[in-house]
């Protein structure tokens, strides 16, 4: 099987339609045809992007051209070990596909949890990813007031209002949702889910409240919620 064929294979899984693949991966529905028909060798962003697409809706590309539903199911980390197997896994997934890393209800003192120098680390390697990669966008929704930007080297930061702002972060890539608890022993306790439907939902949420969040400005202050994403 080509990976032209292979595209249309997941397609077929996802009763998707090679306009809807177009419209969600940002291309043509001409381009999905070519690739498709083998009429042309689609550069290697483009196929990242077909490749991230199909993974954040739960078909995966596997070895020898074929496709599959990933599994699904809930995973549970929990302690400093967990926090940093998290780390490593939205790491790893931002290096293979790129993508945009979604968080809200942060309280980035809280990431202390996972050791001071693991911390360092990750942000360090973080940087550099997406310093080499043009792909990746991380935002972070804060509590109104918190000026505590430790990530901002690559972290879009906004603000929400402390009346709306809850203290569970919870984390979107992929198709994962995690959903971080910081009052358990040990914690934090992480429930990562992997079911496309459930991750979908929560990104609706995030982006709902992305467009009514401020963009802190150097003095403190804020400026007007913003009516788009960016």
């Amino acid at each position: 099987m080509s990976i032209g064929r292979q595209i249309r294979a997941a397609r077929g899984l996802l009763k998707w339609s090679g306009a809807v693949l177009a419209e969600k991966a940002g291309l043509t529905r001409d381009a999905i045809s070519k690739i498709e028909d083998e009429a042309v060798q689609p550069r290697e962003g483009t196929l990242s992007d077909i490749i991230r697409v199909f993974d954040e809706n739960g078909v995966e590309f596997i070895d020898n051209f074929g496709v599959r539903f990933k599994p699904q199911g809930v995973e549970v980390l929990m302690g400093q070990n967990g926090l940093q197997r998290f780390f490593n896994g939205v790491y790893e997934y931002a290096q293979k596909h790129g993508g945009i890393i979604r968080q809200l209800g942060i309280d980035e003192n809280l990431f202390w949890a996972m050791g001071v120098e693991f911390s360092e680390f990750h942000r360090k390697r973080m940087t550099e990813l997406v310093k080499t990669r043009n792909d990746i966008k991380v935002l972070a929704i804060l509590c109104e007031g918190d000026t505590n930007f430790i990530a901002s080297d690559y972290n879009q930061y906004r603000w929400i209002s402390e009346e709306l702002f809850a203290p569970v972060p919870f984390y979107i890539y992929g198709e994962c949702l995690a959903i971080m608890n910081f009052q358990t022993v040990p914690a934090p306790t992480i429930i990562l889910h992997k079911f496309p439907a459930i991750t979908q939902a929560y990104r609706k949420q995030f982006e709902a409240f992305w467009k009514m969040s401020k963009e802190p400005l150097p003095d403190g202050t804020t400026s007007q919620p913003h009516s788009r994403n960016k």
